[in-house]
């Protein structure tokens, strides 16, 4: 299917007895995945999603809202709180925090788990404990980090919290600031996914240590934890983890030929096949997708019904361009819908947004993009609206069958 089929359908729905009466939605939502993307690819791993970070598009689906223990990729949600503290200046990377016993003891040498061996009460910058967790996966560096700006674990663990709801995570709850396992402390890939992309956008120039190859600490040299980095697939990010209860996970991103993937996967029996799978849905990604144009910037998309206005209906439109990941051998499953509560009542300003562009690739919702007003529209006079009073008692209820 080409964008003006695609486009030429869009329109085909938006009249105001086919337009499906629901609330303005959001950006980026979870979908169930496709039945010809399964047929397409398939993973070992338990849980995983594959988004396209420029689109929001959703390219892989499997279990994605299943709540699993983060283990070390709680370390992701650390940083986000670090990375804020920064940039609010509440803290600066030359900022010196000392090494406590319980830092030391739980998180370093004698913990016997990944740590960037901080000696015990020294001091260290935020700037080499944020290269030591997000390079070495370092426990002893959040701890520090967490005892330093929030006074004690417990108290950073609710910092955590708050800036995860801040920032419009579902279903994250963490306890700790390594990840260690906790009963209590639950993400979705979903919430991860969208982590990881939030941390990109907000802070490029402190993202720019999930790239780095390597870390030196206490005369000890250590190697980035991630092995996408290695794998020669463009990867950029982010992190790894295991719990005995959620397997081998992996948050991943890759950025090639113009286009930037976010995944992650969980439920995988051991690194090497974490490794494997991770690089699996990458080229997979990359090979069965192709951008497409559906909308320019400004395009109208549409037009929505309006009641008592000078006129009955008014135009849509996006404020950026409209593009949508489409699979290469599936394009005849793609489907659209402009959503809206209707009719709209006058008067309306124009750039008012009023609905929501819904995409799905079969039947998987795979995009959301809101749209506007693209006119102002003045109340009618008082025949026009009592007009339109009659003809919504008479057809108000077609609006409540979806299409």
């Amino acid at each position: 299917m080409t964008a003006t089929e695609l486009r030429r359908r869009i329109h085909s729905v938006t009249t105001p007895f086919r337009i499906v009466v629901l609330g303005v939605a959001t950006i980026l939502v979870s979908a169930a995945v496709a039945d010809a993307q399964d047929a397409l690819f398939d993973t070992k791993a338990k849980q995983a999603l594959m988004v396209e970070d420029k689109t929001g598009t959703i390219l892989y689906a499997k279990s994605p809202d299943t709540l699993i223990e983060p283990a070390a990729l709680a370390k992701l949600m650390t940083m986000e709180v670090v990375f804020h503290q920064l940039k609010t200046g509440k803290l600066t990377p030359e900022t010196q925090y000392t090494v406590s016993e319980n830092a030391w003891r739980t998180g370093g040498a004698p913990s016997g788990g990944s740590t960037m061996f901080a000696k015990l009460k020294s001091s260290i910058s935020v700037a080499d404990l944020i290269q030591g967790v997000i390079v070495q996966s370092a426990n002893d560096g959040c701890i520090i980090l967490a005892e330093g700006i929030a006074g004690s674990e417990p108290k950073f663990a609710e910092m955590m919290n708050a800036r995860a709801k801040e920032i419009g995570l579902k279903n994250a709850t963490f306890v700790n600031s390594t990840g260690l396992p906790d009963p209590q402390q639950r993400i979705s890939l979903t919430d991860l996914v969208a982590l990881a992309r939030h941390i990109k956008t907000e802070y490029p120039d402190y993202y720019r240590t999930y790239a780095q190859d390597n870390f030196t600490w206490n005369n000890i040299f250590q190697r980035n934890r991630n092995p996408l980095l290695r794998l020669d697939i463009g990867a950029d990010g982010m992190g790894t983890g295991y719990t005995e209860q959620s397997g081998y996970g992996i948050v991943g991103a890759t950025e090639r030929n113009g286009r930037r993937y976010v995944a992650a996967l969980s439920g995988l029996a051991s690194d090497k096949e974490r490794a494997e799978e991770a690089k699996r849905i990458f080229e997979w990604a990359y090979q069965a997708f192709e951008e497409m144009d559906i909308f320019a910037e400004g395009e109208t998309i549409g037009e929505a019904s309006v009641f008592g206005g000078v006129k009955s209906g008014v135009a849509l439109k996006a404020h950026e361009k409209v593009s949508l990941l489409v699979p290469v051998a599936n394009r005849d499953r793609l489907k659209a819908h402009v959503v809206y509560q209707g009719p709209l009542v006058a008067p309306l300003k124009v750039d008012q947004e009023v609905g929501t562009l819904r995409i799905w690739i079969g039947d998987a919702l795979a995009q959301e993009t809101p749209v506007y007003t693209a006119e102002a529209i003045e109340s009618g006079g008082l025949k026009k609206r009592s007009f339109d009073a009659v003809f919504e008692l008479a057809t108000g209820w077609a609006r409540q069958l979806k299409f």
